[in-house]
């Protein structure tokens, strides 16, 4: 039985036995403050460029580099590099801006045709669904809320998304523009275009991917100089750059090595953000207790931050303790119930501390979560365990064949809906084990679907 939680920041990996086999791989990261924060970013940019913010998915990378890019689907992709790096949350937010300007125009579809249809391969290749492991290493199943990885060879898919001088240029006006319109400062993009001007002096093997997919040119430097000389005033709002400090602060202590955690953040510093640091380099160095000592104060100054009691709930859950768990994730989604991934993790602590009573609970939990973001394979794992402890089969089944629909595994939804099917009475849930059968049918699925399909039959039983 797994007994890792599924924690607030998760990092997907493909099946056993690829992981391995690929050189320099890197993960997508799940992380509800992480992913709260650049939504608070992104979300007015993207309605001020008049994008439906519903429409524009962005995944967090976990890669050193400065990097970011948009594909094809309003896919936008960010390395965890770029916010570890930042100077300071303008940075971060000029680039959203630039970002939201190649949406915005749309840009990715003007692409050459070939290129275009070979980003989109590489793009969904690299989102195959597979195994989660917490940040610390411990592997939890399923793909963790969607998590996945993408293997080194494919960071150079993102050669493909080196865009024409004009149409860098392009992203830069529009996103100025709506920079301006929100009353934004725009001193961060011109001291990120100033990083890259020393970049230009690297040799290409040293040069982050930022500068070459993203290529510099004068033009664009002195445009951005001069519009930010001659904008006054302005500033983002006052709890922009705390927030960014916490969260650069735990991707940094989750990310790094601990001792690299401690020698960035001494104790001498006694700031928020570095206590935040420091607790999480303690908890993945096993001291749950030291941890909790560290971020128990932390709780005490900022009792209405949903991150601090999740990742309470997350390290006394992977001590051992899920009873002692469940009051700050309960807390934790009492602050902020619309994070999915916070209440999945409520949802598996309820379930691992061995209280019958509490089962019902967990499912209610699950199925909130799923609610809020169905494309979790993860979670509909978690559900079909629930429903099984319970002695609901019927249902137990149809939440796994949720999750194999997700996984690309045909084969086991087809067997999974139908069982389901046969076993449920009329109604929503019946109708549902008939929809993923249909589904599933290898008729209804797309060529590079029955492929993967033909493959999971060959797979050893």
């Amino acid at each position: 039985m797994l007994t890792s939680l599924a924690p607030s920041l998760l990092v997907g990996v493909v099946r056993p036995g690829i992981a391995h086999a690929q050189q320099g791989a890197v993960v997508v990261v799940r992380d509800a403050e992480t992913e709260s924060l650049l939504r608070t970013f992104a979300h007015p940019l993207f309605r001020v460029a008049g994008v439906d913010p519903a429409l524009v998915r962005i995944t967090l990378i976990q890669a050193r580099p400065i990097n970011a890019f948009v594909t094809t689907g309003n896919r936008m992709f960010i390395n965890t590099g770029l916010i570890q790096q930042a100077d300071g949350v303008g940075e971060l937010i000029g680039v959203l801006a630039h970002e939201t300007g190649h949406i915005a125009g749309g840009h990715v579809t003007r692409l050459p045709e070939e290129m275009r249809n070979a980003m989109i391969r590489s793009i969904a290749g690299m989102l195959v669904g597979g195994a989660a492991v917490a940040a610390g290493g411990r592997q939890v199943g399923g793909n963790a809320a969607g998590a996945a990885m993408l293997g080194g060879q494919s960071l150079a898919m993102a050669e493909l998304l080196a865009f024409t001088r004009a149409q860098e240029q392009s992203a830069d006006q529009a996103g100025m523009a709506y920079l301006e319109r929100l009353g934004w400062p725009a001193e961060g993009l011109l001291r990120l275009l100033g990083r890259m001007q020393e970049q230009e002096l690297l040799t290409v093997g040293r040069q982050d991917p930022y500068f070459r997919t993203h290529p510099l040119s004068r033009d664009r430097m002195e445009f951005v100089t001069e519009v930010v000389a001659r904008r006054s005033g302005g500033g983002l709002p006052p709890g922009f750059e705390p927030a960014f400090r916490m969260v650069r602060a735990k991707l940094d202590g989750f990310v790094d090595a601990p001792m690299t955690t401690w020698r960035r953040y001494p104790e001498s510093d006694t700031s928020a953000p570095a206590r935040y640091a420091r607790a999480i380099a303690q908890y993945r160095s096993g001291r749950a207790d030291v941890a909790l000592e560290i971020l128990a104060p932390l709780v005490k100054e900022e009792p209405g931050n949903p991150w601090l009691r999740e990742l309470q709930g997350q390290i006394l859950f992977e001590a051992g303790r899920p009873r002692e768990a469940l009051a700050p994730l309960r807390e934790a989604v009492r602050l902020a119930p619309s994070e999915a991934l916070i209440r999945t993790a409520l949802g598996r602590a309820l379930m691992e501390v061995g209280d019958l009573r509490l089962l019902r609970e967990a499912v209610g939990e699950l199925q909130w979560s799923l609610r809020i973001e169905r494309d979790s394979s993860f979670a509909w794992r978690q559900l079909g365990t629930a429903h099984g402890r319970l002695g609901e089969m019927p249902q137990a089944d149809l939440a796994l064949a949720e999750e194999a629909m997700l996984e690309g595994n045909f084969p086991r939804a087809r067997f999974l809906a139908r069982r389901a099917e046969e076993a449920l009475p009329p109604g929503p849930l019946k109708l549902r084990a008939q929809d993923l059968r249909h589904a599933a049918q290898r008729d209804n699925l797309t060529r590079e679907q029955r492929d993967q399909d033909d493959a999971m039959r060959r797979r050893p039983r």
